[in-house]
């Protein structure tokens, strides 16, 4: 499930969020994009980090961020202890870690009365998502999975236009992702965003199924409503000597009686991330492209083909209301995972003032995030069956 609250700007108010993060430190890539997300509305300040498990690492990390020393932590444990007793501590922590510490850091800055934004997948398995759920419900803290592609204006509007029955009832739902950057065995070449991608005590039971194919399948979800009953999944590992998956072509049937198709390649060659979604229904489709995330095309049936942007005359309110510059410019990848970040910050800044956001505000939750590890394991299961259908737990 998503929080909603009501149809404002993405704007907020309030002084800005004090935030950590474990993880993302010298020689990462998806902490840096996490770092330019929070400052990009201008919604937070990096105060302090246990940027690497490496002590020399983090120490040097932390500086070139201007974390000041006595902020830079050697341990995600450690950093919440202190933050936590700190008068001026931490509000929210980013977790930007391989997949394997996503779940015991969330809980120790849970624990410790710290709103956690952790990148995706939420865990190594459903068990432990479970044991992050409740322990949300217990501490009432804000829980972010960065699912950044359903921070993009046209996948708001797909969404809005959907629930408005633009679409009529749905019937099928394709969405694929392919990538060519694991065509090779780069992991055992030296490259380190390889590495722990295809180790199965890093990344668990997934390899390309956990790193794209939950994107894929969350977008489904975020702009469809629907929920998948069962899976049928052939995951493939094509590259020899390779410990995980690098290809995934799964059948999705949806609660209500549509039906999916779901295709995540890390060996696609000439595809770097080929993101799409198509959904039809017995009134209209619609069709977007990571791509070209500015476009939206919407066919009502028996009429031409539309094209819809961004900021043009069919753009919905709900584009509107996170697109930041004039039409014409566009706006992408960093700003999509920009407005996660606000979204998130509109919610921490109510909850300071012990409120909830405005309405219209969405973001993927850990329920999200649970969702997607149901996902994978459902999906590794049938494949390892003999490629059959498997219920989502």
């Amino acid at each position: 499930m998503t929080i909603e609250a009501n149809e404002n700007a993405v704007r907020v108010g309030g002084g800005r969020i004090r935030l950590g993060m474990v993880g993302g430190g010298q020689g990462a890539f998806i902490g840096a994009v996490h770092r330019i997300a929070a400052r990009l509305d201008g919604h937070y300040e990096l105060v302090a980090g246990a940027l690497s498990s490496d002590a020399e690492r983090a120490r040097a990390s932390a500086a070139e961020l201007r974390i000041a020393p006595e902020r830079a932590y050697t341990s995600f444990e450690e950093m919440a202890r202190a933050e936590a007793a700190r008068p001026d501590g931490i509000e929210a922590v980013s977790i930007v870690t391989p997949n394997h510490l996503h779940a015991p850091a969330a809980r120790a800055f849970l624990e410790a009365g710290i709103h956690v934004i952790c990148d995706k997948p939420l865990s190594m398995n459903v068990a432990e998502a479970q044991d992050l759920v409740a322990l949300r419900e217990r501490t009432g803290r804000i829980f972010a999975v960065t699912h950044n592609y359903t921070g993009y204006p046209m996948v708001r509007q797909a969404r809005a236009m959907v629930e408005a029955g633009e679409l009529g009832a749905l019937r099928l739902v394709q969405v694929e992702y392919p990538q060519d950057w694991l065509s090779e065995r780069v992991e055992a070449a030296g490259s380190k965003q390889a590495e722990w991608r295809t180790d199965p005590a890093r990344s668990g039971a997934g390899g390309c199924i956990g790193d794209i194919g939950t994107h894929a399948y969350n977008l489904a979800a975020f702009v469809t409503g629907l929920r998948a009953r069962e899976l049928l999944a052939d995951l493939s590992t094509f590259v020899e000597g390779r410990q995980l998956d690098d290809d995934v072509q799964i059948m999705l049937r949806y609660e209500g009686g549509a039906k999916g198709l779901l295709w995540a390649s890390q060996v696609a060659v000439g595809n770097e991330n080929g993101l799409k979604l198509r959904v039809y229904g017995e009134k209209g489709g619609l069709e977007w492209l990571q791509a070209e995330p500015n476009a939206l095309w919407f066919t009502r049936l028996g009429e031409p083909k539309q094209l819809l942007t961004r900021a043009g005359a069919g753009a919905w309110p709900q584009a509107a209301r996170v697109s930041r510059i004039p039409s014409g410019h566009p706006e992408g990848y960093l700003e999509g995972f920009a407005t996660i970040y606000t979204e998130v910050a509109a919610a921490i800044l109510a909850a300071r003032d012990g409120g909830d956001p405005e309405a219209g505000v969405i973001f993927p939750t850990v329920e999200d995030g649970l969702d997607g590890m149901r996902f994978i394991e459902a999906a590794v299961r049938s494949s390892k069956d003999g490629n059959v259908w498997a219920r989502l737990e």
